[in-house]
């Protein structure tokens, strides 16, 4: 896949898109990339992590997880986002830490980064689709190169259908309702593929 750089750029709350990401890793390295997994910077006041059992938790677990940088940014040949939604966007943690990038935008390092982005929500509706597509509209801006999963393979439907990226409902206990891992390992090879073609295009 000419060497491709791929960062896979998550945050969490409670480990779903944690997982999403680790997922997302597993089917990059079979497609012979060079994966980065990173989490964006965690904004929460710590007290109020505390109050949170599961939160608490999480934040320790991934501990050793790299904050992910403006460099991890420019070293990336492709990057999959993946953030929960709050009322229908991104999470504040990755829109910050997208804003951060307006010096590599304004140097043009942005542009023709092969991206893609995956999400989640407590409930089938809740604001999946529109969370992928709000980070979108930050990567039409960067002019990246959007590869959505479309239908491009049966295993979509099996995990609720999403054209646009991966999503997944959680439910109360935490647990993911569809099984989605296949959906994920297809959208990161699909978007590692498009980043190949990208690459040796630019090389010629």
């Amino acid at each position: 896949m000419n060497n491709i750089k791929l960062a896979i750029i998550y945050y969490s709350m409670g480990g779903t898109n944690y997982q999403l990401a680790r997922w997302a890793e597993e089917g990059a390295k079979e497609a012979g990339a060079e994966v980065r997994v990173l989490k964006v910077q965690e904004l929460a006041p710590q007290s109020v992590i505390e109050n949170n059992p599961a939160w608490k938790a999480h934040v320790e677990a991934t501990k050793d997880v790299a904050e992910a940088t403006m460099a991890d940014l420019e070293w990336a040949d492709a990057i999959i986002f993946s953030a929960p939604t709050r009322f229908g966007v991104m999470a504040s943690q990755m829109k910050q830490f997208l804003d951060l990038a307006g010096g590599l935008w304004a140097k043009g390092k942005t542009i023709n980064k092969v991206v893609s982005a995956m999400s989640s929500a407590q409930n089938p509706h809740g604001g999946q689709e529109a969370t992928i597509l709000s980070l979108y509209t930050v990567m039409y801006h960067w002019g990246a190169i959007v590869v959505p999963p479309g239908y491009t393979d049966p295993v979509l439907f099996g995990a609720g259908g999403n054209p646009y990226g991966t999503s997944v409902t959680v439910d109360q206990n935490g647990e993911m309702v569809e099984d989605v891992k296949d959906a994920v390992k297809h959208q990161v090879k699909r978007t590692i593929q498009v980043a190949g073609w990208v690459k040796k295009g630019m090389d010629n």
